[in-house]
């Protein structure tokens, strides 16, 4: 049986909102020792994702505002790369090769099911005989 990205993705996700401040977002990122976050709207779709690169887009952000803050909404990057649940992880592996993500949401249907890494890909083959 082939494995999918649905067999190693990690699904208890922190997820940071849009309207969150930056500040509190980067502290999320910092106090669970994370690299990034998906972001979700008031409904809880995907609509970005949050990487602590983006965050220091705080730096410019206040050359010319004045203010050393905002919604994550501001900082995110989006549109976001997604993965299937299904897709096999030779295809995962070619996806992270073809780009320079760290990290894939997983969703089905439009909603945010879970998030695979380079890490649970190298895992899988750390796993394999």
């Amino acid at each position: 049986m082939t494995r999918t990205v649905a067999d190693i993705m990690a699904t208890r996700l922190i997820t940071v909102p849009s309207d969150m401040n930056i500040h509190e977002a980067i502290r999320i990122l910092l106090d669970k020792r994370i690299s990034g976050a998906p972001v979700v709207d008031e409904n809880g779709a995907l609509v970005g994702m949050l990487s602590k690169k983006d965050c220091l887009k705080i730096v410019f952000s206040s050359q010319y505002h004045d203010d050393w803050g905002g919604p994550v909404s501001d900082f995110m990057s989006a549109p976001v790369e997604t993965l299937d649940p299904d897709l096999d992880l030779v295809s995962v592996a070619q996806a992270f090769l073809d780009s320079h993500f760290r990290r894939f949401p997983v969703v089905r249907d439009g909603r945010l099911v879970g998030q695979v890494s380079r890490y649970d890909i190298l895992k899988v083959l750390a796993e394999e005989p």
